[in-house]
C-alpha cells in the first residue's frame, strides 16, 4: 500500500510579491547613470549613529543570560519619560504599559496572530498604507478593509484598526479631532486601534498629536496600542528596537505569548535603547539633518514640474505629476534616481511616488541637480 506524499501550502502563497522585488529593471536602469544611483526608495537611515548609543552598546556586552521579553524596567522607564517629555504622551506605568519589540515591522506583522484573530476576523488598514498591515491580516488569515473614516468601514465590526499618523508614505497627520472620533467609535464597538506613530518625531509643519495625547484619549488606554520606534529618530534601524505602550490588559496578553515564543530584544540593544531615549540632543541634531534635505529636495522636485501632497510629516515626499506611478519612476530611473512606486501602498497611490529623506548630504544634493529643468 503506497501513501501519498502530503501537500503543503507554503504561507508565502497567499502573500502579495515582495514590492521591492519589482524594481529590478529600473534599479538597473537607475545604477546606469555615469554618476551613480541615487537611492531613495527604501527609508533607511544612513547616518551615524551617536557614540554614546555605541558606548552603551559596549557596556552592555559581557551579559550572557537571556533576556527578558519585558525588557529592563530601565529600558521601560527610559521609554515612559521620552513619549511624554517629547510628545506629550500621557504619564504610562513601566511595569505594565510597556512592553519593548523586535522592531515594529516584526510587531506589526505579527501583531493580528498575537491576538488570537483569524478568519472570522475584519482587519482595518489605511487605504494608502505601510504594507507590513496587509500582511500581518493575511498571514493571520483575516479580510483586510482599506479605509480611512470609520463610514468606510461598512456594516461589520473589525477586530483590529491600524492607524498611521503620521503616515508613511503620505506624511499626512491626522489631527486630534479626527483621532478622537476614531477613539470614541473603536471603544462603541470594542475595536482595538494600533497607533504606528513612528515618524511622530520628524513633523515639519504643525503638530502631530500620539493616539495617546490626552486630548486624544482622555487619558484612558482601553484597547488602545501605540507603536513607536528608535530606527528613524536614533539612526537605530539595524538595532531593531521598538516599543508599543497602551492598555494594559493588552499589553499583558502581548507578554504571554510573547514570552512563550521567545520573542525578546537582546540585552545590549535594550541598553543602548535606555541611552537613547533619555537623550534628546541626538534627536534634534537628526531632525535637523532630515529638515535641511527635505527643503532642497522638495524645491527641486517641484521646480520639476511635479507636485507634493500632504507630506507634513515624516521621512517622505509623496509626489506626483500626474502620471502612472511606474511611468514617473522610470522618469526618475532615467536620471539616476531610484523612488518607490505609490502602488506598493494600495491602489489609491496609483499615480504618486514616494521620495526618500534618507540619503547622504551628497545625494541628496545630485539628486537635486539631476532633477534641474
Amino acid at each position: 500500500m503506497s501513501i501519498a506524499p502530503r501537500k503543503r501550502t507554503p504561507v508565502a502563497a497567499g502573500l502579495p510579491a515582495f514590492p521591492w522585488d519589482t524594481l529590478a529593471e529600473v534599479r538597473s536602469l537607475a545604477a546606469s547613470h555615469p554618476d551613480g544611483i541615487v537611492d531613495l526608495s527604501v527609508g533607511t537611515p544612513v547616518d551615524k549613529v551617536d557614540p554614546f548609543i555605541q558606548n552603551a552598546l559596549e557596556e552592555a556586552a559581557d551579559v550572557p543570560g537571556y533576556p527578558q521579553t519585558i525588557g529592563t524596567h530601565d529600558v521601560r522607564e527610559a521609554c515612559a519619560d521620552a513619549l511624554t517629555r517629547r510628545y506629550g504622551i500621557i504619564p504610562l506605568d513601566p511595569a505594565t504599559q510597556i512592553l519593548p519589540v523586535i522592531g515594529t515591522k516584526e510587531f506589526i506583522a505579527w501583531l493580528p496572530t498575537l491576538l488570537g484573530l483569524g478568519e472570522h476576523d475584519t482587519v482595518v488598514i489605511p487605504e494608502i498604507a505601510y504594507p507590513t498591515y496587509e500582511v500581518g491580516a493575511l498571514l493571520a488569515g483575516c479580510t483586510v478593509v482599506r479605509a480611512d473614516g470609520t463610514a468606510q468601514v461598512g456594516p461589520c465590526t473589525p477586530a483590529l484598526m491600524y492607524l498611521n499618523s503620521p503616515s508613511n508614505p503620505t506624511g499626512k497627520v491626522l489631527p486630534v479631532e479626527h483621532l478622537r472620533k476614531v477613539v470614541a467609535w473603536a471603544r462603541e464597538r470594542g475595536v482595538i486601534i494600533a497607533a504606528d506613530e513612528c515618524y511622530l518625531g520628524l513633523c515639519w509643519e504643525g503638530k502631530a498629536p500620539s493616539i495617546l495625547d490626552p486630548a486624544v484619549c482622555d487619558g484612558d488606554t482601553s484597547n488602545i496600542l501605540a507603536i513607536h520606534s528608535l530606527s528613524k529618530t536614533s539612526n537605530m534601524a539595524s538595532y531593531r528596537s521598538g516599543f508599543v505602550e497602551g492598555d494594559p490588559s493588552l499589553i499583558q496578553e502581548l507578554l504571554t505569548v510573547r514570552k512563550h515564543a521567545g520573542f525578546m530584544v537582546p540585552t545590549v540593544i535594550q541598553s543602548a535603547s535606555a541611552a537613547a531615549l533619555r537623550d534628546d540632543r541626538h534627536v534634534h541634531e537628526q531632525y535637523d539633518r532630515y529638515r535641511q534635505r527635505r527643503q532642497k529636495l522638495k524645491a527641486a522636485v517641484e521646480s520639476a514640474g511635479m507636485r507634493v501632497d500632504d507630506s507634513a510629516a515624516g521621512l517622505y515626499l509623496w509626489t506626483t505629476n500626474g502620471t502612472p506611478c511606474r511611468e514617473l519612476t522610470h522618469w526618475f530611473a532615467e536620471r539616476g534616481i531610484l523612488v518607490a512606486p505609490g502602488e506598493f501602498y494600495g491602489p489609491r497611490g496609483a499615480e504618486h511616488v514616494r521620495i526618500t529623506l534618507t540619503a547622504t548630504d551628497e545625494r541628496i544634493d545630485a539628486a537635486c541637480e539631476r532633477l534641474q529643468p
